[in-house]
Parts: structure tokens; C-alpha cells; sequence
């Protein structure tokens, strides 16, 4: 017996991974979602899973998630090579640094998607990881974003997850210069502060926001004009409506309800309560200007959003002499999967993506077992060949166990023939591995 020591396996808190089959299911949906992103004009971006601190920090109160790189064997007094290099908390800030750095090479408005994982530091707990699948689409201009962007992205991710088999959800949407502007025309003096504190409505309540609101500096009255303008949900021109029987007026809040109205108006032709204006809806990330958009589950809100965005009007103009605004929303895959999957909701797929496993009579077959293979490749067909010369027998219980729904035999004599199997009729019988394929049956030449 080995004297290595052994490392006893067990799973990691918020780094979710998959069994074949599950992850056969996951893999499905990311087609399923690259597809709709493409279906749009939408072009596929990679950036590394690394950034410099500098830039992961330059816009919002991020820097408590970020994890930060450090080599183990690293001598602190002479390398330093990796300290200023964190992994991406998120999508969008790399893909404006990825904007900047690349300007001259893309043609605006430059609309792209991004399927990556991210990293958080923060407290595992149901519906949130420290390692999870984004899905991301945003749509960057140079000095001015055509406001019809705003509402194709949700309408986009209404094509998207129509198409997966998931609970009732449904889409909310705000706009900041809405909050901004009412809070300012409260005489709120730091209304991005409200904004954080209303962002925390769906986890701590009325009663909890206030406390906040009051503990930074607001008046009772002001406090209560707040809640009361999160409480306005509707169609656009129902909430534009609601809001100024409120009785606070400014320029930036006639903007911002204009916007919603346009935003809501554009997507009147999807089906009713959909999607939703939403005032409590404020996402907390400060580099949100206009449009915000969060989407939850119906018979679950409290499980967390499900896809969320919004507008942004100088995120990519940090790294360049530049106006670059931009517009994104983000699909969180594996807040998604990962429910379905531990609610027993998802239909597994099978273990292995092989279509035909070619039998290796014995020793002398194996070529032509190869060479079967490789035809069998050839035209289409995921195809293994079995691993060694073990008893037929024992290949074909190992081609069931993974579910593979045909065997194939090579001939097992120079007189002989091809021969494939049915594993789910148990029907076998002659086929030409030049023109059989499974629609035409086992037991048929072709």
C-alpha cells in the first residue's frame, strides 16, 4: 500500500459542478441561449478571467467581492507580479475595458455577448455562488445609445428564456433618472445613497428601508415620499400617470418617465405581465444611469434575480479619451440551473454524447473496428470504439450502462458482415457503416 497521502475529496461552498448528465442539460441551454443572442446580430467576445484591480475597481462598491490572484511559491519581496490582478466579479466591466482597448478594430454601435464565469466573494447561500455562468448581451455607441436598445434587450431575453422550460417570471423594469430625479426634487442630498437603500426593498422590507433612509439624514415625510414612489408598478403611462399625482416635479424625472413610457411602449406586443414597470426596482451598482431591468421567478421573488442590466453612460469612457455609453443585461445561468436541478425539475440527458460504440472482437479486429469507427465519424455519428478486447458480452453491458443507443459489429470473420444493435429495441442485425443511420433501423443495409 501506498505511503501518499490521501486528500479526502469534498465539494467546495458556492463553486457548483455538475454530473455528466446534468451537465449535458446545461450545455443544451447555453446553445439555446447563444442561438437567441445570435439571432439578434450579436457577436460572441471572450475576456480573460483576470483583470487589474484598477480596472475591476474603477466604477462601484465592488472591491469586498473581488478575488484578488497570488501565486503560492511567490517570493512577496521581489514578485509582485500578480498583486494587481483580480478575477472578474462581473461581464460588463471587462467588456468595456475590452471596448477601449480594441476601439479601432469594431463598428459601432458594437452589440456583443459574453457566456463566461464569474467570481464573488460573498457568503454562499441558496441562489448565490462564488463561481457561476453569466450570460451577458450589451450594445456599446460611441456618445449616444439609440434608446430603442433599451427595449430590445428585454425583448430578446423574453425569446431566450421562453424557450427553456422554467418557472413563471416575469421581467421588471425601472429607470434611475425616475429616482434620481423625484428624490432630488425632494431635496434629497444624496440621492444615490436612497438609491442603494430602496435597492434593498425585496430583502429588508418597508420598515427596514426607512430606517436607512432616516438614518441618512431624510425626514420622515421625505422617507415615506420614497416608499411611496416604489410602490408604483404598472404599464408605462399608468406609471408616469401614478408618479406625478405625487407632486414632485423636475426635468431629470419627466426625462426618466419619458424614457420608461418609450421602453414600455416598445414592448406592448409581448404577452401581458411580462414585463413590468417596476419603481422598487433600483439595482445597486453605481454605474447605472438610466434603464434598470431585474427579473425573479413569480412563485419565488425572494430566490433572487434571474436576469438583471440596465444603462450605462460613461463605463467604457474610463479607459479611452472617449463617449462610449452602453446598454447590457445579464442572464444568470446558474442561478437558474441550479434551482431546477436541486428541485428535481430538470429531465437529465444522457451520460455521454457517443451515438455508436464499434465492438472490438478481439486482437486482430481492432483495425477494422478503427477503421469502422472512423467511417462512422465521418458521416455524422459521435462514435466510440470500445477500449480493449474484453469478452462482447461485457462491452455491450458497458455501452448500456452509459446509455449509448447503438452497438456496432464489426465482422468477426473475413466471411462475415456488419452487424448493429438497437439498444432500445434490443433489435440487431446487418447495416453498411457507409449508409445505415438510426432512422433507418437495425437489421437494415441502408
Amino acid at each position: 500500500m501506498s505511503d501518499q497521502r490521501v486528500v479526502r475529496p469534498t465539494p467546495i461552498s458556492g463553486f457548483p459542478e455538475w454530473t455528466p448528465q446534468v451537465r449535458a442539460v446545461e450545455q443544451r441551454w447555453l446553445d439555446h441561449i447563444r442561438a437567441g443572442f445570435e439571432s439578434f446580430g450579436f457577436a460572441s467576445v471572450e475576456t480573460p478571467s483576470v483583470e487589474n484591480l484598477d480596472v475591476l475597481t474603477a466604477k462601484g462598491e465592488t472591491s469586498q467581492e473581488v478575488y484578488t490572484l497570488h501565486r503560492l511559491q511567490a517570493d512577496d519581496a521581489k514578485d509582485d507580479s500578480d498583486a494587481r490582478l483580480g478575477l472578474h466579479f462581473d461581464l460588463t466591466v471587462p467588456f468595456a475595458r475590452y471596448v477601449a482597448q480594441h476601439f479601432n478594430e469594431l463598428t459601432f454601435p458594437f452589440k456583443r455577448y459574453q457566456m463566461q464565469r464569474v467570481w464573488r466573494g460573498e457568503r454562499p447561500q441558496e441562489g448565490r455562488f462564488r463561481e457561476f455562468t453569466q450570460c451577458d448581451i450589451d450594445v456599446i455607441n460611441v456618445d449616444s445609445v439609440p434608446l430603442h436598445f433599451d427595449a430590445e434587450l428585454p425583448r430578446i431575453v423574453h425569446r431566450v428564456l421562453s424557450g427553456l422550460d422554467i418557472p413563471a417570471w416575469t421581467l421588471n423594469v425601472n429607470n434611475r433618472k425616475v429616482l434620481q430625479g423625484f428624490y432630488e426634487g425632494l431635496g434629497v442630498k444624496d440621492p444615490v445613497a436612497v438609491i442603494r437603500a430602496v435597492d434593498k426593498l425585496h430583502k429588508i422590507g418597508d420598515g427596514g428601508v426607512r430606517e436607512i433612509l432616516l438614518s441618512e439624514g431624510l425626514g420622515g415625510e421625505q422617507a415615506d415620499a420614497c416608499l411611496a414612489l416604489a410602490r408604483v408598478k404598472g404599464s408605462g403611462e399608468e406609471v408616469a400617470a401614478r408618479v406625478r399625482e405625487l407632486g414632485i416635479t423636475s426635468d431629470l424625472l419627466d426625462e426618466g418617465l419619458d424614457e420608461l413610457a418609450f421602453v414600455m411602449g416598445d414592448l406592448a406586443d409581448l404577452p401581458e405581465g411580462s414585463v413590468v414597470a417596476d419603481l422598487s426596482i433600483a439595482r445597486g451598482l453605481d454605474y447605472y444611469t438610466g434603464t434598470v431591468y431585474e427579473a425573479s421567478f413569480d412563485d419565488d421573488p425572494g430566490y433572487g434575480s434571474i436576469c438583471a442590466g440596465g444603462r450605462y453612460e460613461d463605463l467604457a469612457g474610463q479607459f479611452i479619451r472617449r463617449r462610449l455609453p452602453g446598454v447590457g443585461i445579464s442572464i444568470g445561468l446558474t442561478r437558474i440551473f441550479a434551482k431546477l436541478v436541486a428541485e428535481g425539475r430538470i429531465t437529465e440527458g444522457r451520460t455521454c454524447p457517443t451515438d455508436v460504440m464499434v465492438v472490438v472482437p478481439g486482437a486482430e479486429s481492432r483495425r477494422d473496428a478503427l477503421l469502422t469507427g472512423e467511417l462512422l465519424r465521418s458521416r455524422g455519428f459521435n462514435t466510440e470504439v470500445f477500449h480493449s478486447t474484453a469478452k462482447v458480452g461485457k462491452q455491450i453491458q458497458y455501452a448500456a450502462k452509459k446509455g449509448i443507443p447503438f452497438v456496432w459489429f464489426p465482422p468477426f470473420d473475413a466471411d462475415g458482415a456488419h452487424e448493429v444493435k438497437d439498444m432500445g429495441t434490443g433489435v440487431q442485425g446487418p447495416a453498411d457503416p457507409g449508409t445505415w443511420s438510426p432512422g433507418s433501423g437495425a437489421g437494415s443495409a441502408g
